[in-house]
């Protein structure tokens, strides 16, 4: 591998772990660094989905007492056993619609003006939802029904794992859709984002697994080092951003990143029409 070519990997590691938890989608970004770098192809784009192993690995560390006591209570505690079932509810609806229809969803909207309709009208639902959050400016979620993970029903979970589904849609952001669907369904915003970043670990390691999977006969040993040198830089940088965004929503809500996307959708229609980003391929 020479050194031009790990510095790219390096770079599109580390966009994946800062874009991967907040709500701003990282499918745009990671398109948006692979053209700019030249790093596109059939292989780069399994490159992207596995490295988001290293943002699972993240947040596993920075909750790995959590999942150890989940693991271990699974036998004799009921706690445990309910936060297992909320995940697994959470998780099919995605993953479910996904196996049905993700080819045909890339097929028709994975263009410029679909991505960038739903950065910006992500943008816009999540300034009104922040909006209508009773403790918008004073950031008191003490208003919201549920607290923490674990005063979540299987129903709320159902209608988070609803609220994921609609991240097939490319440029929605699969954590701003699980986040701000948990606030407008009741969970304060720890709460939500703390589902959001456990709901990731199945969905995730899922596209991980399946894509590999897909690609199996096109991939060779000789492009482990290039996977492996990218998922150590996602994790690195999806460590520090969970970390980081933990400490901002206990003081900010999210209207910054609302209107990021809305930036963001604007700079992919400019871009897309203008020629100088190659968003289909």
């Amino acid at each position: 591998m020479d050194l031009l070519l790990a510095v790219k990997i390096i770079i599109m590691g580390i966009v994946e772990g800062l874009t991967e938890f907040l709500p701003i989608s990282s499918t745009g970004h990671l398109i948006l660094t692979g053209s700019l770098l030249n790093f596109t192809g059939e292989t780069q784009k399994v490159f992207e989905i596995v490295i988001q192993a290293g943002a699972i690995f993240a947040v596993c560390w920075e909750y790995r007492a959590k999942i150890a006591a989940v693991l271990t209570g699974l036998g004799s505690d009921p706690k445990a056993r309910k936060f297992t079932l909320n995940l697994l509810i959470a998780f099919f609806p995605a993953a479910i619609l996904g196996l049905l229809f993700s080819k045909h969803i890339k097929a028709v909207l994975f263009a410029p003006v679909p991505v960038a309709l739903a950065f910006i009208v992500g943008g816009l639902i999540i300034l009104w939802v922040e909006r209508n959050q009773k403790g918008a400016d004073t950031h008191d979620d003490s208003h919201a029904r549920i607290q923490t993970v674990d005063d979540m029903t299987p129903l709320d979970a159902l209608k988070i794992g609803i609220a994921q589904a609609f991240a097939l849609i490319p440029g929605t952001s699969r954590s701003g859709a699980t986040i701000i669907g948990g606030m407008l369904f009741g969970l304060s915003r720890k709460a939500a984002t703390e589902f959001s970043f456990f709901l990731a670990i199945p969905t995730l390691l899922g596209a991980t697994v399946y894509s590999l999977y897909k690609a199996r006969n096109e991939l060779s040993m000789a492009d482990l080092p290039m996977f492996s040198l990218g998922t150590v830089a996602a994790f690195i940088s999806a460590f520090f951003c969970v970390r980081w965004l933990l400490r901002y929503i206990s003081s900010h809500n999210f209207n910054v990143f609302a209107w990021y996307r809305i930036a963001f959708g604007i700079m992919i229609l400019i871009t897309a029409y203008t020629g100088m980003i190659q968003w289909v391929d």
